[in-house]
């Protein structure tokens, strides 16, 4: 069997894992083994799952594969608290991952797509376009890849994954299935055992998605990536708006609310001399009063070259204090990785294409 159709066991649930081993004549428990190697000590090679028989391994081998990411470039912040890392896809496509390191966690943000559709005139990954899905194994293993870092090298009680953002490229709810699936692989109490509050997805505001996520299992968290207190202004800051509106976006909103009782997280990209009027912050709050809710102000991670770019620190200042005013819990997210340019589809845009690609 060719490479390329080799099964990738990071797509795989458990019980597909276990389908497969049988199907290599193995038994079922086989399939446990190997996704404790997986999820648990984080082997990248069957080399390396030394419980196993080097006929199996042999076997595994010439059928499967359990790594399909390749690490092309890596950027560190100069403090050493951000990692952005771009991962080459089997196809030649690329993407990216970042790690960021709090006082108490270990944060990987995660990509779920190549580019992205939503076409968000001020985020470099719109800028790019929209390549392909990623697959539930692709989202998996930009968080395998460092976790490993993490346990290597990690500093002394962050030797772990905390949390995982899906905030990278692409919108999640719009690949639901394969963002849900590496959910459910990454909570199994057996490998990574990630709790559900762990999770964050980030939506530009697709309704149906936010819908389903609210039926789902596992509450995990919810962020709104809104940006926009007027369907006019939303409408050209976050495209999608023209199909789901505001009171319908936030009719949604409060249906998961109400089956989840999960605080959402607001997220405001505060852009000089578009959205940052002190008029709008008083549309912000009149929306949101009364909501199980958290505003993220974010000051904008510039693209270069642009001309989109962050306001003056007073008026992110004027904002979090008027949002504490009108009774609005906020918090201003931390500059992170400017200088590796953090900001998603910014590495990727920097880098060359693979030969035989088009650059985006």
């Amino acid at each position: 069997m060719t490479h390329e159709k080799a099964t990738y066991l990071l797509d795989l649930s458990v019980g597909e894992l276990e389908d497969l081993v049988q199907e290599l004549g193995q038994k079922s428990f086989r399939a446990r083994q190997i996704w404790r190697w997986l999820y648990v000590h984080l082997a990248g090679q069957f080399e390396d799952m030394t419980n196993l028989s080097v006929a199996l391994r042999q076997k595994l081998a010439q059928h499967a594969r359990c790594s399909a990411l390749q690490a092309l470039q890596e950027e560190v912040s100069a403090d050493g608290q951000t990692r952005k890392v771009l991962l080459g896809l089997a196809d030649g496509e690329r993407i990216e991952t970042v790690l960021m390191l709090y006082d108490e966690r270990a944060t990987v943000c995660v990509s779920t797509q190549v580019g992205c559709a939503i076409g968000c005139p001020f985020c470099a990954t719109g800028q790019g376009g929209f390549r392909r899905d990623l697959s539930t194994g692709e989202i998996v293993e930009q968080v395998l890849y460092f976790a490993r870092w993490l346990r290597d090298h990690g500093p002394a009680g962050l030797d772990r994954v905390g949390n995982v953002v899906f905030m990278g490229m692409g919108e999640p709810l719009a690949n639901y299935e394969a963002t849900w699936k590496a959910i459910e692989t990454m909570h199994d109490p057996q490998g990574l055992n990630l709790g559900a509050r762990r999770f964050t997805v980030s939506t530009a505001g697709l309704v149906p998605g936010i819908l389903r996520l609210a039926e789902e299992d596992l509450p995990v968290n919810l962020a709104i990536s809104l940006h926009a207190a007027t369907d006019e202004l939303r409408d050209q800051l976050v495209p999608v708006n023209r199909r789901y509106p505001l009171e319908e976006l936030l009719r949604a909103v409060r249906a998961y609310l109400a089956r989840t009782n999960r605080r959402v997280t607001f997220e405001y990209a505060l852009i000089a001399g578009i959205n940052t009027a002190i008029t709008e912050a008083h549309r912000l709050a009149d929306r949101l009063r009364g909501l199980l809710c958290h505003v993220n102000l974010i000051p904008l991670n510039p693209v270069p070259d642009s001309r989109w770019q962050p306001p003056p620190d007073h008026v992110v200042r004027e904002w979090q204090l008027f949002l504490q005013r009108a009774h609005i819990p906020v918090s201003v997210r931390l500059e992170r990785g400017t200088e590796i340019a953090a900001a998603c589809g910014q590495l990727r845009g920097h880098s060359k294409a693979p030969k035989g690609k088009q650059s985006d």
